[in-house]
């Protein structure tokens, strides 16, 4: 595979890419190019944690970018997630890879390292309290977001240490490239500003799509915002089971929450069934039927997510059509997740404890 290709592969998983001839420039120089994303284990796993991340790191790793999941632990604990219990965060931490693997996702080809291993050192500490004394308490609470947080909530002495320990995660691990979600952009720009501060060489980030929830848009989201902003404010949560598709939800309840989501005829704005189609759907298959009964137009068949939209956008595909469609495709996308946590009898163990854990924001 030529540079360009390789580009091509993460230009597809970044909706936004920061520091682009950066990771060209690696490229050409024959460096490594090692990424990395966290994850706070913090109860079920929806379907862009789930399928769409195993989607975005396959591809990386097709471009020959080493991997590093970061099971962050102590962040879970220092975010209060689980009550702050550790060891119902770790053994989330656990239940999240096993998803990984009934996705499909070649484990073998990721390297998980847990933020409880980190910490043991005192060098960790030390990088995260430089980062700290190169930032300001206010730029800190700005970063809030990357906690589900906002500025004005009354964060623990924990949340704004957080930043500081994310950032120190980048330089900690290596990393030459911050591979996360939109919503984790501002401690990824914190890392690019630091690193220049600390001489420390600096990242590149590529951001990838928050898939939206299934539910209305909310009445506190600002037109004014820009669209990444709006994305992030609507993103699907685990404490609101209807905002999403879970990794082992049934046939019955993949349709059910699909019946009910919010698709507005003719329109793509923050439509999360044409994101689902996008972003999932059109990820696993070349080609998707849409099919629907002789009475109503017959079948339709799309090569690609911009075919799809452009009929959407004309009327000739009804909301119905969509979610009756999207919800075969889910479901078969589905149905292996399930039978690998119905057929292993340690992985379903370890789902139904996970499952039985209080989610706390």
């Amino acid at each position: 595979m030529d540079i360009q290709e390789k580009i091509k592969l993460i230009q597809e998983v970044g909706e936004e890419i920061i520091g682009l001839d950066e990771i060209e420039a690696k490229l050409k120089s024959g460096e490594e190019l090692i990424a990395y994303d966290g994850f706070e284990p913090s109860g079920r796993i929806h379907i862009a944690q789930g399928l769409v991340r195993a989607i975005n790191i396959q591809k990386l790793i097709k471009a020959g970018v080493h991997f590093k999941m970061l099971v962050a632990d102590w962040h879970a604990f220092a975010n209060n997630k689980l009550g702050g219990d550790m060891a119902k965060i770790q053994k989330t931490g656990n239940y999240f890879i096993e998803i990984w693997k009934a996705c499909g996702l070649d484990t073998s080809q990721v390297e998980f390292i847990r933020s409880s291993d980190l910490v043991k050192n005192p060098d960790y500490w030390l990088l995260v309290l430089k980062i700290a004394k190169a930032s300001t308490v206010k730029r800190l609470i700005r970063c809030s977001q990357i906690m589900g947080r906002n500025e004005s909530e009354s964060l623990s002495g924990a949340q704004i240490i957080y930043p500081c320990m994310q950032a120190a995660d980048i330089f900690y691990l290596h990393i030459n490239m911050a591979q996360l979600g939109m919503d984790q952009r501002k401690v990824n720009m914190l890392a690019r500003q630091i690193a220049d501060e600390l001489n420390l060489p600096k990242p590149a980030a590529v951001h990838h799509h928050m898939l939206v929830s299934l539910q209305p848009p909310i009445d506190k989201i600002n037109s004014t915002d820009s669209k990444a902003d709006q994305t992030i404010a609507m993103k699907m949560s685990k404490s609101k089971p209807d905002s999403a598709i879970f990794m082992t939800d049934t046939k019955e309840e993949i349709y059910s929450k699909i019946k009910k989501a919010y698709c507005p005829p003719q329109d793509i704005n923050l439509n999360p069934i044409m994101e689902y189609f996008k972003y999932i759907v059109f990820a696993k298959f070349n080609q998707v039927d849409i099919l629907r009964e002789e009475k109503f137009g017959g079948n339709l068949q799309f090569n690609s997510y911009s075919e799809l939209e452009n009929v959407y956008k004309t009327g000739e595909i009804y909301p119905l059509d969509l979610k009756d469609n999207l919800s075969r495709y889910l479901d078969e996308l589905i149905s292996p997740i399930r039978s690998y946590f119905t057929n292993n009898p340690e992985a379903k163990k370890l789902k139904e404890e996970v499952e039985s854990f209080t989610i706390t924001r």
